[in-house]
């Protein structure tokens, strides 16, 4: 019987965020499909809101990543 070699923390989280970063690289694709003015309508508004919405997110999810990293405050 073949013994499996347990995935470390580092390979898991490898794993996983390349499969997710993939997964929301394509759906940012096919959002990009929507662009198409012979297929949709939409105004510039509803463009820019769909856009700071991502942003937003985005930023908070950089946060998330670089919270540990940041230096506390000392007098």
């Amino acid at each position: 019987m073949e013994e499996k070699k347990q995935e470390t923390r580092h390979e898991r989280f490898k794993r996983v965020a390349s499969k997710r970063t993939n997964d929301i690289l394509e759906r940012i694709r096919i959002l990009g499909n929507c662009s198409n003015k012979s297929s949709y309508e939409y105004t510039e508004e509803e463009a820019n809101k769909i856009f700071s919405e991502i942003d937003k997110h985005l930023k908070l999810t950089k946060a998330k990543f670089l919270a540990g990293k940041r230096e506390r405050f000392k007098l």
